[in-house]
């Protein structure tokens, strides 16, 4: 079993920044993608970042490239989301998510076995 925490959510007005955190603890040899995702009411949930544990690249969603980061500290067994340049379309609840997802399907919510609470982040005009 894996357990993830998220934190660091908040307000913030346009333009802003946020780092959101997930500390992971368990099981963490079985993960093979640690990712974000999020969800705005009355939305699907998407991803929006997410990393292979075991080499490879980094990949984003196009709608925050360029403004969000993903990193790890593995010390902590944590992963950050640093968001910057906030706009109101941002708003969501943000989760963290753990799992063996299939290649081709990182961003796909079927891949992950692991979820964390999920942190609201809000962003004003």
């Amino acid at each position: 079993q894996v357990q993830l925490v998220e934190s660091g959510g908040g307000s913030v007005q346009a333009g802003g920044s946020l780092r959101l955190a997930c500390a992971a603890s368990g099981y963490l040899n079985s993960i093979k993608v640690m990712a974000w995702f999020r969800q705005a009411p009355g939305k699907e949930r998407e991803g929006v970042t997410w990393f292979s544990t075991r080499g490879g690249g980094t990949y984003y969603a196009d709608s925050v490239k360029g403004r969000f980061t993903i990193s790890q500290d593995n010390a902590k067994n944590t992963v950050y989301l640093q968001m910057d340049s906030l706009k109101p379309e941002d708003s969501a609840m943000y989760y963290c998510a753990a799992g063996t997802p299939s290649f081709g399907y990182y961003s796909s919510v079927s891949g992950y076995q692991f979820w964390g609470q999920g942190t609201q982040v809000t962003v004003s005009s």
